[in-house]
């Protein structure tokens, strides 16, 4: 929304018209014209229709840039759901997932490469404390450390899954950076 409002204010600007003459020309208020252009509302067909006709505009360079931001929305959504899928990956400790799912999309984007670093230094890590506690299965230990271990790691990687598919920061506490 806000390209649009910001390609509206462009041509509003370059004609000479202030907001009020554009709400004046459309018979729509200065405050929707303020909401469209700081890219507060959706404006619908028949509201750009009016802002087309009024800055002597076709209304396809509108919805064109209409359609752009919606599949912008609808990639940006896609790229998030890989990225989850890609933390979510390491809730089974193997390195197979993870390193399909980066294979796959790394061309696509850069984030995959550094999200892909965290989730394979993360199952290394627990892979290490697992070899480690398997070790101390023999002094009893390891037999309290399996099942915590396990717990932890699916707990947080389920935890930064989510806050990766919201747009968050994530970590992964415990963590020996082995892939910079």
């Amino acid at each position: 929304m806000e390209m649009l409002g910001q390609k509206i204010k462009e041509l509003r600007v370059l004609k000479g018209l202030t907001q009020e003459d554009l709400a004046e020309k459309t018979h729509l208020s200065v405050r929707t014209i303020q909401r469209i252009e700081n890219g507060d509302v959706d404006p619908r067909t028949y509201t750009l229709q009016l802002l087309a006709e009024a800055l002597g505009v076709e209304l396809e360079e509108f919805t064109k840039e209409k359609i752009e931001q919606k599949l912008s929305v609808k990639d940006q959504n896609k790229v998030m759901q890989w990225l989850a899928l890609l933390h979510l990956s390491g809730i089974f400790v193997m390195f197979i997932p993870p390193l399909i799912i980066w294979i796959w999309k790394k061309e696509e984007l850069k984030e995959y490469e550094d999200h892909f670093k965290v989730v394979m230094n993360f199952q290394i890590s627990m892979l290490i404390y697992i070899m480690a506690s398997l070790f101390l299965v023999l002094i009893v230990v390891g037999i309290i450390l399996l099942p915590l271990i396990g717990i932890f790691a699916t707990a947080v990687v389920i935890y930064n899954s989510v806050k990766v598919i919201n747009g968050e920061a994530y970590h992964y506490p415990f963590t020996i950076k082995i892939l910079r």
